[in-house]
């Protein structure tokens, strides 16, 4: 997933040339609350309720990063 993400991460900033990116998790979800520090992104917060997923309201943590924050 880390090559994924680094991939991706290449081609919105570079490519798409956008700005910002952001990502979500649930809370319980060690791998993606791992994965997303150790690319750059960075917690911004914790949002309740934020998705529903199989008829239930989630709470997510949100992650972010900018493009000036990308290793290049």
């Amino acid at each position: 997933m880390s090559e994924g993400l680094a991939l991706l991460l290449d081609f919105a900033f570079q490519r798409l040339r956008l700005h910002r990116l952001e990502a979500a998790c649930l809370p319980g979800n060690v791998a993606s609350r791992g994965l997303s520090p150790r690319t750059g992104f960075r917690e911004e917060g914790y949002a309740e309720k934020y998705l529903c997923i199989d008829g239930k309201w989630q709470d997510h943590v949100l992650f972010a990063i900018l493009a000036e924050q990308w290793r290049r």
